[in-house]
C-alpha cells in the first residue's frame, strides 16, 4: 500500500510531467503579468477570434499567478468552453484541452483540492490515450501550437523558438491556417530592431501566409511594410488597406497599429493621426483606440523633424497620454515616458519633463524596466537639456544592467560613438567603462 508521502510525491511528479502553462517555465514578475493582463484584454473576445480559448488560458494562469484563485478557475472554464464552441466537433473532447485539463489540475492541486486535481489529471491521460501525437517522439502539434502562441507573449528571447513550435505543429497539421500566420507574426516580432531586415526564408513564408489567411489584416499590414522596406510604392495600397481596418471589430488583432506604423513610415504621420482620431470617433471608449491615437501624436511631436508643434497639437497629445496612463494603471511605463518627452517638447509645459522623469526614476522597477527608462532618460538629457555628462552617466547605468535588450544595445552603440570621436572628456571614463563590463 502506497504511504500517503508517496501518494502526494507521484501526484507531484505527475503534474510536473503536464504539459502546461504551469510547467512551461514561463519568465515573468508581477510587472510583465499586469502588462500582459492588459495586451490580453486588448485583443478582445469576438466571436470567431481563433485565439480565444487559448487566451483565456493565459489569462487564467496570469490572474493565479497574480492570486485571483476565482478568476482564475472561472477563464479556464470559459477556455474550455471556446475551445469546444471553435472547433465545432461532433464531440467536446479533444486534444485541444490538454493544456487547459492540465491548467485545472495544477489549479486544484495548489487549492490542496487532491480528487479534483487526480481527475483533471485522469481527463488528460485519456485524451493522450485517445488523441496521440501523429509524430512519435514530439507533443500533439495543438500542444505545440499553444505553447508557441504563449511563449510568444512572454519575451522577445522565446520568439524564435516559438517559430520552432509553430513549425513542428504546421509540419503536423498542415491546414491550420492560424498556425502559419501567427508563426511569421512572431518571426516578423522577432527581428523588429534587425538592421538587416527579414530574410527571404521568412519573407517567403509570409507570401504563403497571405495566400491562405487573405482576410487577416494584421497580417497584411505586416507583408505591406516589408514590401515597402524593399523599396515598393504602398501608398494607395496602405489607404485601402486603413480604410479596411476601420471596418474591423476593435481589437489589438484587427491591424490597425500595424497599419499606423506603415503610414508613419511610408505615407505620413498627419494620415496615420487622422486615421486613428477617425477610428476613436467610431468608438470613443475604445481605450485600445486611445493608446494608439496617443502613440501617432508621440510620433509626430518626438520624431518629426517639422517645426515645434502647434499648442493645440501639444494639448491634446498631453490629455490623450494622460487618459490611457489613467486607463492602463498597472502597464503605462512606455507612456509615461512619453508624456515626459511631450513635456520637454512643449514651451509651455517644459518644466513639468525633469519632474515627471524624477517620479520614474524614483520608483520601483523591474531590470528590464529600468533599462528602458535609463535608455530614454539619457536621451532626454542629451538633446533636451544638453547635459551631455549627465546622459553618458545614464547610458553606463542601461548598459551595465546583464539583461538583453534594444535598449542595453542602444546604450552601449552611443557610448560607443561618443568614445570613436574622442571629443567628450569623458571619453576615457567610457572607454574604462566598456571595458570593465566587457562591452568593447
Amino acid at each position: 500500500m502506497m504511504s500517503a508521502a508517496q501518494s502526494q510525491t507521484t501526484l507531484e511528479a505527475k503534474l510536473e510531467a503536464l504539459q502546461c502553462h504551469f510547467t512551461w517555465d514561463l519568465d515573468f514578475n508581477n510587472s510583465k503579468l499586469l502588462r500582459l493582463r492588459d495586451e490580453l484584454e486588448d485583443i478582445g473576445t469576438e466571436e470567431g477570434n481563433s485565439w480565444l480559448g487559448h487566451i483565456y488560458n493565459l489569462q487564467g494562469f496570469i490572474q493565479h499567478k497574480l492570486g485571483f484563485t476565482e478568476d482564475a478557475q472561472s477563464l479556464f472554464s470559459k477556455a474550455a468552453e471556446a475551445f469546444r464552441q471553435m472547433r465545432n466537433t461532433v464531440s467536446d473532447e479533444g486534444p485541444w484541452l490538454v493544456v487547459n485539463y492540465g491548467n485545472l489540475a495544477w489549479l486544484h492541486h495548489h487549492l490542496g483540492e487532491r480528487a479534483e486535481s487526480q481527475a483533471y489529471l485522469s481527463k488528460v491521460d485519456a485524451l493522450m490515450n485517445e488523441y496521440p501525437s501523429p509524430s512519435q517522439d514530439e507533443l500533439h502539434p495543438e500542444i505545440y501550437a499553444e505553447k508557441a502562441w504563449t511563449l510568444m507573449k512572454f519575451s522577445a528571447d522565446k520568439k524564435l523558438l516559438a517559430a520552432d513550435y509553430f513549425q513542428r505543429a504546421i509540419r503536423m497539421q498542415p491546414d491550420t491556417v492560424e498556425w502559419r500566420t501567427s508563426q511569421v507574426v512572431g518571426l516578423v516580432s522577432a527581428s523588429k530592431h534587425s538592421e538587416t531586415g527579414l530574410d527571404a526564408d521568412v519573407l517567403e513564408k509570409m507570401r504563403i501566409a497571405r495566400e491562405h489567411d487573405p482576410e487577416n489584416l494584421y497580417l497584411a499590414a505586416l507583408y505591406l511594410e516589408q514590401r515597402a522596406k524593399k523599396g515598393e510604392r504602398i501608398e494607395d495600397e496602405a489607404r485601402e488597406l486603413g480604410r479596411k481596418v476601420l471596418r474591423n471589430p476593435v481589437s489589438s488583432y484587427s491591424g490597425l497599429k500595424a497599419v499606423l506604423r506603415v503610414y508613419r513610415n511610408y505615407v505620413s504621420v498627419d494620415e496615420a493621426i487622422d486615421l486613428a482620431e477617425e477610428a476613436l470617433k467610431n468608438h470613443p471608449d475604445e481605450r485600445y483606440l486611445k493608446r494608439c491615437l496617443a502613440l501617432c501624436y508621440k510620433w509626430k511631436i518626438i520624431f518629426s523633424r517639422d517645426s515645434r508643434p502647434k499648442k493645440s497639437m501639444i494639448d491634446r497629445a498631453i490629455s490623450l497620454h494622460e487618459e490611457v496612463i489613467s486607463l492602463y494603471p498597472h502597464s503605462s511605463l512606455v507612456k509615461k515616458i512619453d508624456l515626459a518627452n511631450i513635456y520637454a517638447k512643449s514651451n509651455h509645459n517644459q518644466a513639468k519633463a525633469e519632474p515627471t522623469y524624477q517620479d520614474l526614476l524614483g520608483s520601483d522597477l523591474e531590470p528590464a524596466d529600468k533599462q528602458m527608462l535609463y535608455n530614454n532618460y539619457a536621451k532626454h538629457l542629451n538633446f533636451d537639456l544638453q547635459d551631455r555628462s549627465g546622459s553618458i552617466k545614464y547610458h553606463m547605468r542601461a548598459a551595465e544592467i546583464p539583461q538583453q535588450s534594444f535598449f542595453r544595445e542602444n546604450s552601449i552603440k552611443a557610448l560607443k560613438k561618443i568614445k570613436d570621436r574622442g571629443r567628450n572628456r569623458m571619453c576615457r571614463e567610457i572607454e574604462s567603462f566598456l571595458l570593465a563590463h566587457q562591452l568593447q
